[in-house]
Order: structure tokens, then sequence, then C-alpha cells
């Protein structure tokens, strides 16, 4: 009797870890970065939503996925907050200034939603936050690599990463609204 209790609380403890989440190693919320004026902004705000991350660039040929996101902020923002981070590291698309690109973005698109300083999402000089998107060791999920502007990483409302999306994945698949409902 006492051999089948250990077993099945063996079992039970196999199948929760195996099904449960991985707590991330860092926390998201404590990365620092600031706006595109300047501002530090507090991740830690956005507890309880989900953020969507996504490496922006004005000269890209996805630079119009900026429409659908906004149109993802507006329908799902009491439970996400999306933010963009420009970056000029893949085929130098995002030359601009912080003034230029957040002229373009209001102006082209009618962006709303948060937008970050302009960073570098990959190589030597990777910024902690797509460190801890891109690193297991600091999300506690997967290693990925950020292979081209509009790549999209999604946090959930506890803090972790749940899943990423590449350029080519619209704003408002299901693969990510499955996640926002």
């Amino acid at each position: 009797m006492k051999k089948s209790i250990l077993i099945l609380i063996t079992m039970f403890s196999f199948f929760t870890k195996s099904n449960a989440q991985a707590t991330p190693a860092e926390s998201i919320y404590d990365i620092k970065i600031n706006s595109l004026e300047d501002e530090p902004v507090n991740l830690s705000t956005f507890k309880g939503k989900n953020i969507l991350f996504v490496n922006v660039a004005s000269k890209c040929g996805f630079t119009g996925q900026y429409e659908d996101l906004q149109k993802l902020y507006d329908t799902y923002q009491d439970n996400l907050m999306i933010i963009g981070v420009p970056c000029n590291q893949f085929g130098s698309q995002e030359p601009g200034t912080a003034d230029e690109i957040q002229t373009f973005c209001q102006r082209n698109y009618g962006v709303t939603f948060l937008m970050t300083e302009k960073v570098d999402v990959k190589g030597d000089n990777q910024h902690p936050l797509y460190q801890w998107l891109t690193k297991k060791s600091k999300n506690g999920n997967m290693d990925t690599t950020v292979k081209w502007n509009f790549q999209k990483y999604l946090v959930n409302g506890n803090g972790q990463l749940v899943d990423y999306y590449l350029s080519a994945t619209q704003p408002l698949s299901d693969k990510i609204t499955q996640h926002l409902q």
C-alpha cells in the first residue's frame, strides 16, 4: 500500500512539473529600459497584463504591421500592453532618431502603445530585455534568436515567456490572440 501511494505521489509530481510553465530565472519586471521620450519604463506596472514585445523598424517590408499592432492594442488593452522596441540591426531599416521614429509611428499609424528607446536585440550589445527574451537561462522557458524586424515575444501577466512569433506572423493572428481572450 505504501509503495502504491509513493508511486502515485511520484507520478503526480512528475506530471505537475512537466506540465507547469517554468518560473523565470530572472524577473522581466526588474529590467531597465527607457521610453522613446527617454523616460524610464517600469515594466512592473504591467504585472497582471500580457506584454507583447516587438522589435520594430520604419523602413521594413513588415512596417505595415504597425496598423494591426495598434488594432490589437485597441482591442485588448485591458489585458495587453504592446511595447515597440526600435532596432536598426536588420538592413539598417530603423535609422531615425527618437523624434523621427515617434513622428513616423503617430503620423502614419496612429500608434498609442508604448515605444522604447532604440536598442540592439542581438549581438555583443544585446539589451538586457532581449537577453531575457532570448535566453532560457533568464526566461526559464526557451532559447531563441531574433531573426528580423517585427519578431514578437509574448509574456503573460505573471511575467512568464509564453511564446515568440516570427515576423510573418500577423499581430491579429489566432496564434497570438488565443492567449489574450
